[in-house]
């Protein structure tokens, strides 16, 4: 089982009471869904889901063979429709996003989001649907490309990226992350290089082959009817765009409507729905130089009001 990120935080942040029901959205390796368990009493409850299809499979008999535990496969932005489905809707206690890729996902070549591995360009989370980053990338049009790598990417070299991408796939299909790797480095300067040149351009157009800041705020969104009064969201995000977010989402919900702020009497549809617990946590330096994927790592936690 690999090592979950701001495991202690996380705990703290979901004020996990013994005979609770809890969701972890992002179940990943089950880390996180481990230790959530072990707090919980006969009378406690879990379920975890993941969109990835392996993810799923993953899960230990020793978590799987545990009654008071369910891993469902599907995406968190259907949090509602799958909590809703057992009847739990406004029941939850606690609940857990751990965004972005999973460790798993980066070390598996395959499975094509890594530029450090090669391996066929593929980058979907649930490899069963949508469409391959390769797929996508042998149509899509030079600014539509320019446009995704900059918005979700923030790279400044966009239009270079872009234009190499479209030069290279006239004279031969980009099917391997080392060949988009190797196009991406020869289009970014030298001199601008602070890390790996491709690292902007593979968070880009991983998070738009799995719409995945649609997806955060489709589950943030549905968080508010899923949580019971009391009920904590604890969101562990990796880069800027989750991070701001998340961050606006807790900050707009834990404020009355703009229409009614400063009013004496706020209709309760427009009262504040979270109360913002703390502030925003980051991994300590031991924690980093355990687990380096910590480095990037912000939690943030809201209560439901």
């Amino acid at each position: 089982m690999h090592v979950p990120v701001l495991l202690g935080p996380v705990l703290e942040g979901l004020d996990i009471k013994a005979d609770g029901l809890y969701v972890d959205g992002t179940f990943g390796r089950g880390g996180h869904s481990a230790a959530i368990l072990n707090a919980l009493d006969a009378g406690g409850r879990l379920i975890a889901i993941d969109r990835d299809p392996q993810a799923v499979a993953s899960a230990s008999t020793m978590l799987t063979d545990d009654p008071r535990f369910e891993v469902v496969g599907g995406e968190f932005a259907k949090l509602a429709t799958i909590i809703g489905e057992r009847g739990q809707n406004g029941k939850v206690d606690g609940l857990l996003l751990d965004l972005g890729v999973s460790s798993p996902q980066l070390d598996e070549a395959e499975r094509g989001f890594s530029f450090l591995r090669n391996g066929p360009l593929d980058m979907r989370m649930d490899p069963d649907s949508g469409i391959a980053a390769a797929e996508w990338l042998q149509t899509v049009e030079e600014k539509d490309l320019r446009s995704i790598i900059r918005k979700f990417g923030e790279e400044r070299h966009a239009a270079r990226i872009a234009r190499a991408v479209v030069t290279k796939r006239e004279h031969a299909a980009i099917e391997t992350t080392g060949q988009l790797a190797e196009i991406v480095s020869s289009a970014v300067p030298a001199h601008t290089r602070k890390r790996h040149p491709a690292t902007k351009t593979f968070q880009a157009i991983r998070l738009f082959i799995n719409n995945e800041l649609g997806q955060l705020e489709a589950a943030l969104a549905q968080s508010i009817d899923v949580l019971q009064l009391g009920g904590r969201l604890c969101v562990i995000s990796f880069h800027s765009l989750e991070d701001r977010i998340v961050k606006r989402f807790m900050r707009d919900a834990s404020r009355e409507a703009e229409q009614y702020r400063g009013m004496p009497e706020v209709p309760e549809e427009f009262r504040p729905k979270l109360a913002l617990v703390g502030k925003v946590i980051s991994a300590t330096a031991e924690e980093i130089q355990a687990n380096v994927r910590a480095r990037s790592a912000r939690l943030r936690i809201a209560e439901r009001i």
